[in-house]
C-alpha cells in the first residue's frame, strides 16, 4: 500500500463509519496531502505505508514549521488542527494497518490562548430580529424570510447550515423540532411561539409553490437561500444598529447559550440543546456569563 492509499483509507473510513461531515472531510483531505507531500520532498520519494511507520518526531516538527512560514502560513490553532489531524491519520494506519508511530507522541502542539464565545445582548438580538423589517430595499416576503431565519437561530440555538436545511415538509413548525447537526448527531430542539410565527409570517408572504422536499428558505429566484445571504444581512444590520464586529449570525447561537444559562438553565440541558458532543464546550459559557456578572457589577458597586 502506498502512502497515498492509506490516506485514501483513513479518509474513507472518516466519511463511512466516522460519518463526519463533507467540509471536515475536505479539510482531513487537504492537511493529508500537504503532509505525505512535504514526505516526499524530504526525504527524496514517494512514501509507502511502511515508510510512514518510521516518522521522526524531528520531521513531523519540521512539517508544521513548514505549514507555519509558507505561502499561506497557519496560526496557532490552524497548526493544533493540523497536528491533530495528522495524528488521526497515524492512530488509524496503527489500528488497522499495524503501522505505529510512536515517536510522534513526542510532538506538542502551539499554545492556543482560549476564545470565549462573543455573545450580543437580550436587547441587541431583539434589534437584529426587528430591524429587517425596516428594510427599504428588501421584498417583504425577503424581510420576513431574513427575520425567521435570524429568529430560529436566536430562538433555538440552530447553526445557519441547520436552519437553512429545513425543508418545507418540516412547516408549519412543531413543538419540538428534530435537528441533524454537525457529524449527523441529532437533537431535538423546542420551537417557542415567536420562532414559529416568523416562519408562517415568511410562508404566508413567500411567493413560490414549494413541494415537500423544498428548501423551506428559498433565495430571490426560488433557489435554496445561501449561508452568505444570511451573513450579508447581518453586515448590514450591525451598520444600521451601531453593533460591533462580533455581532455575526453564529453571535445569535452563541447569545441563545448565555441568555439560558443567565436565566437558571442547567449547563447538561443547554448541552442538549446546542448539540455538543462534549461539556467541556458548553462550558466555555460559563465564564461568559461571570465576566457578564463581574462587568455588572464593577460597574453598579459604589467601590468597584
Amino acid at each position: 500500500m502506498t502512502a497515498s492509499e492509506a490516506l485514501f483509507a483513513w479518509l474513507e473510513h472518516l466519511a463511512h463509519e466516522r460519518r463526519l461531515s463533507p467540509r471536515t472531510l475536505e479539510a482531513y483531505g487537504h492537511i493529508g496531502r500537504h503532509y505525505l507531500g512535504f514526505l516526499e520532498r524530504h526525504r527524496g520519494e514517494p512514501q509507502s505505508l511502511a515508510d510512514l511507520g518510521t516518522v521522526s518526531a524531528a520531521e513531523l516538527r519540521a512539517h508544521l514549521a513548514d505549514r507555519r512560514s509558507g505561502d499561506h502560513p497557519l496560526n496557532a490553532r490552524s497548526l493544533g488542527q493540523t497536528l491533530a489531524a495528522i495524528r488521526g491519520f497515524h492512530a488509524f494506519l496503527d489500528r488497522r494497518c499495524d503501522t505505529p508511530a510512536p515517536q510522534l507522541a513526542l510532538v506538542r502542539g502551539p499554545r492556543i490562548k482560549a476564545s470565549l464565545p462573543r455573545p450580543v445582548t437580550a436587547d441587541q438580538a431583539r434589534g437584529m430580529l426587528e430591524e429587517p423589517q425596516s428594510d427599504p430595499d428588501a421584498e417583504p416576503w425577503e424581510a420576513a424570510r431574513d427575520r425567521a431565519v435570524l429568529t430560529l437561530l436566536y430562538g433555538c440555538g440552530l447553526r445557519i447550515s441547520e436552519a437553512l436545511s429545513l425543508t418545507r415538509s418540516d412547516a408549519p413548525l412543531p413543538e419540538t423540532l428534530r435537528i441533524t447537526g454537525k457529524g449527523s448527531k441529532t437533537r431535538l430542539c423546542p420551537i417557542l411561539p415567536a420562532v414559529r410565527e416568523a416562519v408562517e409570517d415568511y410562508l404566508a408572504l413567500q411567493p413560490f409553490a414549494s413541494a415537500p422536499g423544498d428548501p423551506l428558505f428559498r433565495a430571490k429566484r426560488g433557489g435554496a437561500l445561501s449561508p452568505r445571504h444570511i451573513q450579508a444581512t447581518v453586515q448590514r444590520l450591525r451598520g444600521r444598529l451601531g453593533l460591533p464586529a462580533s455581532a455575526t449570525p453564529h453571535a445569535l447561537r452563541h447569545s441563545f447559550a448565555t441568555h439560558l444559562l443567565g436565566a437558571g438553565a442547567d449547563l447538561r440541558s443547554i448541552q442538549e440543546l446546542l448539540g455538543h458532543a462534549s461539556l467541556s464546550t458548553t462550558q466555555k459559557y460559563t465564564a461568559v456569563d461571570a465576566a457578564h456578572l463581574l462587568g455588572a457589577y464593577a460597574a453598579a458597586h459604589p467601590r468597584a
